[in-house]
Order: C-alpha cells, then structure tokens, then sequence
C-alpha cells in the first residue's frame, strides 16, 4: 500500500507550524511546504524528536510559476500519496491598492488564489482513493468587504466560497472538506501585511496553537466551517443585521486607524 502524507502549505511559521505539530502528534506523516528551507528543517527534525515519522521538506516559493508541479513531482519522487491538503499559506498587504506594488498583490491572488485551487483539484483523486480531506484556510475577512485590504479581504472571500462548493462535490465522495477562519492571530502575518496588531488583535485574540487544534478537530469531524473564538463565530451573524454599504463603511474607517 502506498504511503499517505499531509501536505501543508506555509508551514514555516504562524498557524502552519501549529497545524503541522497537531498532524503529526495525531500520526500523520507530512509534507512541509514553504519558502525557507531553514525552518522547514528544523520542523521537520522537531517532529522526528518527538517520535513522528521524518516529513518530506518540499522548499517552494508558492508565489512563482510552476509551484503546483514542483510539488507534485516531490512527492511523486518520494513515492506517496496525498490524503489531506492543508492549503495554510497565504498573506495580505496593507494599504489602498491602487497606491500598493501591483505585482505584489497579484502575488496574494497567486498564494491565496491559484495556488489553493491547484492543490485542492490536482490531488482530488488521491483524496478520493483515500477518503481524505482537504482544509483551506480563510479568515473572517471573507465575510466583509475590505477596503484598505482590499485584494487580500476578496482572495479569503475567494477561499470561503470556493470551499463550500468543493465541500458540496467532493462530500458524497467521502472526501472531509473544512474551511478556517479565524481572526486575528499572533503572527508574522502583520509585519509582512506592514501594520501593528490593534485593539481587535487583542478582543478577538486566539492563539496559533489553539486555532491549529480547533481547526484539526473540525477537519476530522467533517464540519463546514472553524471560527475559533466565541468572537469570530458572532461576526458573521451580526453581518445579518447590518446594510452592506454600512459595514463597507465601517471596514474602511477601522482600517483607516491603523494607518
């Protein structure tokens, strides 16, 4: 019988690295995808020491062309199969985006985007074999409009939306498929996106460990969506009760203050 691996992108920091330890502390074998091969490899020889099975370290700039096939072709290399995809890498930028380096933000659409899409459909027939799952991670920000973010809050919307169909085809399948969203957390999402942690960090505050864990337990139990905290699973019932243009501009003027 073939080998099954995890694959989990961005797992070099922030919630990749949480949800890889939870994997493997269940008894996963992973495959460990993100830019720095330096962090990969600590991770991976972290998890050996605690008694999992070695990852394979796939280093890969999820951001260039061609991202998808080298992956494929790794773990082709090494012989195993897919049976969850954890589709955690992702980033934001700061600013209008009519004033932020376009390159850049096709980049998020790039990560948040396309890469996620690629992972989720090209390994559909492994997941299948399998009767895997697949995790995306979205964000709250999925639910809102976001100006001052503008192109990051629409790849999550992208994310969540994407998901729920890929859960309602792939479901009668066997296949789990369980979308994240949680707010905001500690990380180095924040520096890259080139703002400070506010107020909502601290409000809605859950820790990268504590999302990994909710989100795992949420994949193997087959649910729809995560919202870890009590205040992320209120906002998109509150969205309800509010007209459109009002939460647009009650997004853009929150964003304003962090300016």
């Amino acid at each position: 019988m073939t080998e099954r691996v995890t694959l989990i992108t961005g797992a070099s920091a922030g919630i990749g690295t949480e949800l890889a330890r939870v994997f493997a502390s269940n008894g996963h074998r992973l495959a460990l995808v993100a830019r720095r091969a330096d962090r990969l490899t600590a991770l991976a020889a972290e998890i050996a020491a605690a008694g999992g099975t070695a990852p394979i370290v796939i280093p890969c700039d999820l951001a260039q062309p061609g991202a998808g096939d080298k992956i494929a072709d790794a773990l082709a290399a090494a012989g195993v199969e897919v049976e969850f995809v954890v589709n955690n890498a992702g980033f934001g930028l700061f600013g209008n985006a009519i004033e932020l380096d376009r390159a850049e933000q096709l980049g998020i659409i790039a990560v948040n985007i396309s890469v996620l899409t690629d992972l989720s459909l090209r390994f559909s027939d492994h997941l299948i074999r399998n009767r895997g799952g697949i995790l995306n991670v979205g964000s709250i920000a999925g639910f809102l409009p976001g100006p001052g973010m503008a192109v990051y809050y629409a790849s999550k919307a992208y994310v969540l939306s994407f998901t729920e169909a890929l859960r309602a085809e792939l479901g009668p399948r066997g296949v789990r498929v369980t979308v994240l969203c949680p707010g905001p957390v500690p990380s180095e999402f924040q520096i890259r996106a080139g703002f400070e942690p506010g107020f909502d960090s601290a409000i809605l505050n859950v820790s990268a460990a504590a999302v990994a864990r909710q989100a795992y337990q949420g994949l193997m139990a087959n649910q729809r969506a995560v919202l870890p905290g009590l205040g992320i699973k209120v906002v998109p019932f509150m969205l309800r009760l509010f007209p459109r243009g009002f939460i647009l501009w009650a997004v853009a003027r929150f964003q304003l203050r962090k300016r």
